[in-house]
């Protein structure tokens, strides 16, 4: 797939940025869609499915139970 996006969820990645989670969406984004940086024509359709793909990124690792990982305490 795209070689270039990295595992953003522990052990590999302790502590994940929402600059990760973006990066990771628009390399996405970037790799299905043929496209680097789109026409203005379809600028809006990208932004918006970085935007969708991120979203859903930051719920999956939120959500996700990683074996053998520490358990989070509230602040």
């Amino acid at each position: 797939m795209c070689r270039s996006i990295k595992t953003l969820r522990e052990p590999y990645t302790p502590e994940v940025t929402d600059a990760d989670v973006q990066a990771a969406a628009l390399q996405y984004v970037r790799k299905i869609s043929g496209f680097r940086a789109p026409a203005a024509h379809n600028a809006a359709a990208f932004d918006a499915a970085v935007a969708a793909v991120a979203a859903a990124t930051s719920t999956l690792l939120d959500e996700l139970v990683v074996r053998g990982a520490r358990p989070t305490t509230p602040s």
